[in-house]
């Protein structure tokens, strides 16, 4: 079953690898019988679309090892955020995960990864150095920008469907200066709290990034500040004048604790989209929406261009929101259409998250290196 108990996965068979070797064995068995593998560590990304596939859970291989020297980890691809986060915290150093540490590493930057460090530092595939893989011939190899440029710009945010990846070796971050924190209001006061949320994004430096969500009976805003807590005071002022918080939780915050509601209630089914802007029309219609409602603030390193960055490519969105399954009234002539290949729901398909010429880019890619498609992402490239 997948994490998200609500999407039914009709495969043909459950393989449980133990390390890259009986990977190997498994993709050589299927591309000889004809057959399609489908990789999921956790389940959190299920499309539900594996009709007669097999289902390869690397949960596992979940060995994490933390250089503190060269400030990298090396993950095995079942290997959890929380699991990184707790090793790398001994030697004062973290890793860009996203709203929740349950998730596995491997999936989160193969789809890119919006982490709570992405305005300052880019997608989470970003800090990625190499892949350890096993292609779709049954071939391990390590990949990086030098050894296989295209396959190493494909499977930072392309997704699953161009080879397994048995390990990934990533850049970790110092966190000296890290400050989090996570504030409460009654529901009611969701419209206040999205417009002081307004005000700080529209000028906030690309060090602060602040989420808000919203259930039924509250509103919350949470913040990551890379630098002290003096700082973020200053920066933090307008939802400091708004009073009558319920709770307040501003003592440096463990970044690998609980996820936020939405994904909380990730069980259920959501729809994620890009808000092109946050005018008073929007902002209105957000107040007046069900629950639940979960908004980040995006833009800094996102929307930069870098040649060295991955299929994520550039985010010009300056804001994402997690609804419901349904987008609430008025809100479609202010989204872009587009949505990180992450935030994919069952029924959407990888055109939603790549403009076409990347994902022209990585169809070639795909045809070239899995013609028999012998390898089947949760949302292919072709579909």
């Amino acid at each position: 079953m997948p994490w998200a108990a609500g999407v039914r996965q009709p495969v043909i068979a459950v393989v449980e690898a133990a390390d890259a070797a009986e990977v190997a064995d498994l993709v050589r068995y299927a591309a000889n019988a004809g057959l399609t593998i489908s990789v999921q560590p956790s389940g959190h990304g299920a499309s539900g679309d594996v009709a007669g596939v097999i289902l390869l859970r690397t949960g596992r291989m979940n060995r994490v090892e933390v250089d503190p020297a060269r400030r990298t980890a090396r993950v095995e691809a079942g290997a959890r955020w929380d699991g990184v986060l707790a090793e790398a915290a001994g030697h004062g150093l973290t890793g860009p995960s996203g709203s929740s540490a349950a998730v596995s590493v491997a999936g989160f930057v193969a789809g890119g990864g919006l982490s709570r460090f992405s305005r300052g530092h880019g997608w989470a595939a970003d800090s990625v150095r190499a892949l350890e893989v096993v292609g779709a011939d049954g071939r391990a190899a390590r990949v990086t920008a030098d050894t296989d440029a295209e396959l190493f710009w494909a499977l930072r945010g392309g997704g699953g469907d161009f080879a397994v990846i048995t390990a990934i070796e990533l850049d970790l971050l110092p966190i000296p200066h890290l400050h989090g924190e996570r504030t409460l209001w009654p529901a009611a006061r969701t419209g206040e709290v999205l417009r002081a949320f307004r005000q700080i994004t529209a000028t906030a430096p690309r060090e602060l990034s602040l989420w808000v969500t919203r259930s039924r009976t509250t509103v919350a805003v949470e913040v990551t500040h890379l630098g002290g807590a003096g700082d973020a005071r200053d920066l933090l002022a307008p939802l400091e004048r708004l009073g009558g918080a319920l709770s307040g939780d501003r003592a440096p915050r463990d970044l690998a604790g609980p996820a936020d509601a939405v994904v909380r209630a990730g069980r259920s089914p959501f729809r994620a989209e890009l808000l092109t802007h946050l005018d008073d029309q929007v902002l209105d219609l957000l107040a007046s929406a069900p629950p639940p409602l979960h908004l980040r603030h995006l833009a800094g390193a996102l929307a930069e261009a870098d040649p060295a960055r991955g299929a994520g490519g550039i985010l010009t969105e300056p804001y994402l929101l997690v609804t419901g399954p349904a987008l609430p009234d008025g809100l479609a002539p202010h989204v872009s259409g587009r949505k990180p290949y992450t935030f994919l729901a069952p029924g959407e398909s990888a055109a939603h998250a790549f403009p076409p010429s990347p994902l022209a880019r990585l169809r070639r890619i795909k045809d070239a290196r899995d013609p028999h498609r012998v390898l089947r992402a949760n949302f292919p490239v072709h579909q």
